[in-house]
């Protein structure tokens, strides 16, 4: 069994035709069609079921699916390894995000410092939530995520912490808790909340914080930007638990006042990380990309 096998039989199992899959491969069909038959023998079992129309994986093709596209994603870290390590004269970075990142750090600089260093190197920048963006570094479309961690990474990762600031509640202005200090979350429980969706790092911060301390609160809104949950929370629509910056940020930016009250510590701290795929048994980025981008961060070690 080859790298190329796997390739042919992943191909076949996601068109379910071998003459779109050659296609897709750019072989001809009979060549598919040898190379299929060779890892079924060689499996010792029938991978596919055939018809005249189309072809469906057996209970031992879907095992293997699974198993072919881990150690094709594997193969093609490794490969990508060796020709960044080669010079960064050309390649790709492909860096993720989550919103609100201004107040911690200045991502298009970095990027523009990236760029002027390595201009032959192209970047690609996309945003998403936490789960998204872990996902991305886990399967190889991300080099490095900047986001936040509620959790410890998986094993394959690594996460650098950039930044941590305590949550403070954004509210209105003229709302009665504006200027408070030491508020216990028991002290707000029983407040409407704007919240982000349940995917972002911050609303499972929180969600984490009322469970330990045995509360429950109310989710008014449900919102997937965060200058607009600002804004509604400076317009009286409710409440939310963000980090200190976000909110100074913020009340520089907009003419909406918005007001805010301090917890009492020790109070839940928003961690902001970057985050990678690592070399194995080191923490060091498998991408030298990510690895250059790094190099370029401030705070980083």
């Amino acid at each position: 069994m080859d790298l190329r096998q796997l390739e042919h039989f992943v191909a076949v199992a996601e068109e379910r035709h071998f003459t779109r899959a050659a296609s897709r491969l750019h072989i001809v069909q009979s060549g598919l069609s040898a190379s299929i038959h060779a890892l079924e023998d060689e499996m010792g079992a029938a991978l596919f079921l055939r018809t005249t129309r189309r072809v469906s994986l057996t209970q031992a093709g879907l095992a293997l699916l699974e198993e072919a596209r881990r150690v094709l994603a594997a193969a093609k870290v490794a490969r990508s390894v060796v020709v960044d390590m080669r010079s960064l004269k050309r390649g790709r970075l492909m860096v993720g995000a989550i919103q609100g990142l201004s107040p911690f750090i200045d991502l298009p600089k970095l990027l523009g410092d990236f760029h002027r260093e390595y201009p032959n190197v192209e970047i690609r920048l996309s945003f998403d939530e936490t789960g998204g963006l872990i996902e991305g570094v886990l399967e190889g479309g991300l080099d490095i995520a900047f986001t936040q961690f509620v959790e410890a990474p998986p094993p394959e990762l690594t996460a650098r912490m950039l930044a941590c600031d305590p949550l403070v509640l954004a509210c209105p202005a003229d709302h009665r808790l504006a200027g408070q200090q030491d508020l216990r979350l028991v002290d707000i429980a029983r407040e409407d909340f704007i919240d982000l969706p349940l995917g972002h790092g911050t609303r499972q911060l929180v969600d984490q914080s009322f469970a330990a301390a045995g509360l429950s609160r109310r989710s008014e809104f449900e919102v997937n930007d965060l200058s607009m949950q600002l804004d509604m929370v400076a317009h009286g629509l409710g409440v939310a638990l963000v980090p200190e910056l976000v909110v100074q940020s913020h009340a520089r930016e907009t003419s909406a006042p918005l007001g805010h009250a301090l917890l009492a510590e020790p109070e839940p701290c928003w961690e902001l990380a970057v985050v990678f795929r690592k070399q194995l048994e080191t923490d060091a980025p498998s991408s030298a990309a990510a690895g250059a981008c790094l190099a370029l961060l401030p705070q980083a070690p």
